[in-house]
């Protein structure tokens, strides 16, 4: 009977699960919160250069219509007759959406991970006070940079916003959309939180990416500050430009 009750305790036991297979090693990094810090990290350098240069090419405005619809169609026409006309232009497009797209994940979920692992919701006045102004906001200017960039695609690239938008006429787009005071001032409020954005991901960067060595803070924050400025007051001044009549086909 002792042998029939020790059979069935045996048989009833649930048989060993086999063990879970890995994802391959650049998933597994990603899953782990200094993986996304890296993706973090290495998306924004990317995203910031590409805010640098289109700044700097969006300086031909002040040559004139002749030189900024040029250069506009230069970057259709990039690496022909090698590829077909506008295919690298769109290859970085491609590659822009999916570094922002991972940027933004990345953020979202280290803001989950960081909820999880917090001990208690209430932050301690130190901690609040040594968190500057552009960090406190990081998510808020995140959001507002976002939601610019979508109308920023609609106003300029895709459809027009209310003024009459011709494709390929590049500077008399950019001359029609701004010229409206409302849009103008959005173009700026949206360029001033990029700046807020851009200068604590520049600064919070080199840390993500282990390059944090404290003789360097001051050069680090220096760094921050100049390329946000200058981001800032490159990309803010063609609405004020075009508000003010400086240039324009009017």
């Amino acid at each position: 009977m002792a042998s029939t009750t020790v059979a069935r305790a045996a048989t009833s036991r649930p048989a060993p699960q086999k063990p879970k297979r890995r994802a391959p090693l650049p998933i597994e990094l990603y899953r782990s919160a200094v993986g996304k810090k890296y993706v973090m990290a290495i998306t924004g350098i990317a995203l910031m250069g590409f805010v640098f240069f289109h700044m700097l090419g969006n300086l031909k405005m002040y040559l004139g219509p002749g030189h900024f619809n040029e250069y506009a169609e230069w970057l259709r026409t990039l690496l022909v007759p090698f590829l077909p006309r506008t295919t690298t232009l769109w290859l970085m497009r491609i590659g822009l959406i999916v570094a922002f797209a991972l940027h933004i994940h990345a953020a979202y979920s280290l803001t989950r991970m960081n909820h999880a692992a917090r001990n208690t919701k209430y932050q301690g006045r130190r901690d609040y006070v040594a968190a500057n102004y552009a960090s406190r906001t990081m998510r808020w200017s995140g959001i507002i940079v976002g939601l610019f960039i979508v109308w920023h695609l609609f106003d300029l690239s895709w459809t027009g916003t209310g003024y009459t938008f011709v494709r390929g006429a590049v500077y008399e787009n950019v001359d029609g959309s701004l010229s409206r005071i409302p849009v103008g001032i959005l173009y700026v409020v949206a360029n001033i939180a990029l700046g807020f954005h851009l200068f604590h991901g520049a600064w919070s960067l080199f840390q993500s990416m282990g390059w944090n060595n404290p003789r360097f803070n001051r050069w680090r924050r220096d760094f921050a500050a100049i390329f946000a400025a200058i981001i800032v007051v490159g990309n803010v001044s063609f609405p004020l430009a075009v508000m003010a009549g400086v240039v324009g086909v009017g």
